[in-house]
């Protein structure tokens, strides 16, 4: 599954302009400059005025991914890519490929109280990778794999 990074790109500028447009964002300035502020305010008011708060969401989901899903689920999935709402989720064999489609709706459900902010709709489970059997640069297309070479 690929993801063109421009169309990406694209549509959350888009998006962002357009809710610039239509919403009015009035900041509050200080009252004096050199007034000190601490950190975490200082934090969630840019996470609020450039609206963060759903991919920041989704990032912890990736890097909290073991504590969310638990650890016998996180040690034999990995998760790949959020894009529009559809979570795609490599599993370590095809029997927890399977066991993770069972588990589809409840995995959402999890994902929702554990990660709040996270736009997770649909998962989408692929098995583990298949061995490439293509090495060297001097490999042929359509070729028969490996056996062409044991004589």
């Amino acid at each position: 599954m690929k993801v063109d990074l421009a169309k990406e790109l694209y549509r959350t500028w888009r998006d962002n302009s357009r809710k610039s447009r239509s919403v009015n964002t009035t900041e509050t300035p200080r009252e004096k400059i050199g007034d000190p502020q601490s950190l975490s305010s200082v934090l969630s008011e840019l996470v609020t005025v450039r609206d963060w708060r759903q991919g920041i969401a989704e990032g912890s989901l990736f890097t909290e991914w073991v504590t969310v899903v638990g650890s016998d689920v996180g040690s034999h999935s990995t998760p790949i890519s959020l894009v529009d709402g559809v979570l795609t989720v490599q599993a370590s064999s095809t029997a927890w490929a399977t066991q993770l489609t069972l588990m589809a709706s409840t995995l959402l459900k999890t994902i929702s109280n554990s990660a709040p902010g996270a736009l997770v709709e649909e998962i989408v489970v692929l098995p583990p990778g298949a061995p490439s059997w293509k090495k060297g640069i001097r490999t042929i297309r359509n070729s028969r794999g490996p056996r062409d070479t044991y004589g």
